[in-house]
């Protein structure tokens, strides 16, 4: 039986695992390192989020991306030098090699109740026991694919999270679904390998994020302060006061999780998007079908008129959608159990469920901490959290042991 059991590898789970390493509270982590970066992103991708907002956080937060940089010899700034996903990959292999050696790069492939807490049984067969267990599985459970698109066969419809290579596509024509920074970053790689690339988004115009080579004044920061979200006051309380969002009303929360911090590309992405890649903007797919060894798809634009666009292939850059039924690994009785609002987990200030012992952190806490949640710079906010409510509930539990010890007289 140990204490806590972290699920996952990628900046939350490493995170944690440091915070609790810290605190002395007994725990085990399993996860393929840094999976969603290494194999479900694009190479040659560069980070939307900025230097300073891009790290892992262990508690005394001396090794920081800028760091592992130095020590690389690899160019960093706080902000206006993208970072390549090929450094954040490295940088978090690294940090878990310093601060997390513990890790176990094995998969949980069930999570069942006991008295006593969890069961979990590993990918090799092995079942170990847990008073706790923290989720902290990122994305890639939660892709999501349009219903106007789903029935397509694999050979003709992918999701993006699906593509580390884009070099396959090369000499072929490819449609991207999305106006986020994965189908404008996918675009953009896609047009470089040699691919006849057209983008179809639902909104009017693609948005990017600003840059400029020179320090913003201080009656521009002042205005518009800087945050691990981007500029202004209000991503700038959505990226630093977590807490404070948690207890708004929930009818507030999920509105601001909806439709705060939209899709929008990097501002390096626009030159490689924009003149190079066919764009049918204000557009819904109303309807997809292969003919001829191809795939043809309807548009339907705000007006009313339609039109058809066909491809060798359709990625599918639309996004993850947290569903709790989607985490096959949790047993029916605790998935029952987990009380959702929108299928994401409703969650208590430290990051609890509804089931005692079941933690969420990441994407999945997005409802209830804020958009933050769906970025790396939420992870030191969870693991500080999450690690004090396990330290305080050990010392608790290790307390009420003493105290049930009988005391013998010895005379």
């Amino acid at each position: 039986m140990t204490n806590t059991t972290i699920i996952g590898a990628g900046p939350y789970g490493l995170s944690l695992a440091a915070h609790l390493k810290q605190k002395a509270v007994p725990f085990r982590i399993f996860g393929r390192p840094m999976d969603s970066w290494l194999s479900h992103m694009p190479k040659g991708m560069l980070l939307k989020s900025e230097g300073f907002a891009s790290n892992i956080f262990d508690p005394d937060r001396d090794f920081t991306l800028e760091r592992f940089c130095a020590e690389r010899g690899i160019g960093y700034r706080d902000t206006g030098l993208p970072v390549s996903l090929d450094t954040f990959a490295a940088y978090g292999l690294a940090f878990r090699d310093r601060k997390v050696p513990e890790l176990e790069d094995k998969a949980v492939v069930s999570v069942d109740r006991t008295p006593e807490g969890f069961a979990l049984t590993l990918d090799s067969g092995e079942t170990i026991h847990s008073r706790k267990v923290v989720l902290a599985v990122g994305i890639t459970h939660f892709e999501h694919v349009p219903a106007s698109l789903a029935h397509l066969p694999a050979e003709f419809l992918s999701h993006s999270a699906r593509h580390v290579e884009v070099e396959p596509f090369r000499g072929r024509s490819v449609i991207v679904i999305g106006a986020g920074a994965s189908a404008l970053d996918l675009a953009g790689l896609l047009h470089e390998a040699g691919a006849e690339v057209q983008l179809v988004a639902r909104s009017q115009s693609l948005k990017f994020h600003g840059h400029s080579d020179k320090p913003p004044s201080w009656l521009q920061q002042l205005k518009r302060p800087q945050s691990g979200l981007g500029p202004g006051w209000k991503t700038r309380f959505f990226a630093d006061w977590p807490m404070a969002f948690h207890y708004l009303p929930e009818s507030l929360r999920l509105e601001a999780v909806r439709r705060v911090l939209g899709p929008s590309g990097g501002w390096f992405t626009k030159d490689k998007v924009l003149g190079h890649v066919a764009l049918h903007l204000g557009c819904n797919t109303e309807e997809a079908k292969v003919r001829d060894g191809r795939v043809f798809l309807t548009l339907a634009a705000e007006d009313g008129t339609k039109r058809e666009i066909n491809a060798d292939h359709v990625i599918a850059a639309t996004g993850y959608k947290v569903d709790l039924d989607r985490l096959k690994f949790l047993s029916s009785e605790i998935s029952s159990k987990v009380k959702v609002v929108n299928k994401a987990p409703v969650l208590s200030s430290t990051f609890e469920s509804s089931v005692p012992g079941l933690y969420f952190v990441g994407v999945a806490a997005a409802n209830s901490f804020g958009p933050v949640m769906r970025f790396a710079y939420g992870a030191g906010f969870a693991a500080r959290t999450v690690a004090k409510a396990m330290a305080k509930s050990l010392a608790h539990s290790s307390e009420a042991e003493r105290s049930a010890v009988p005391v013998t007289s010895v005379k």
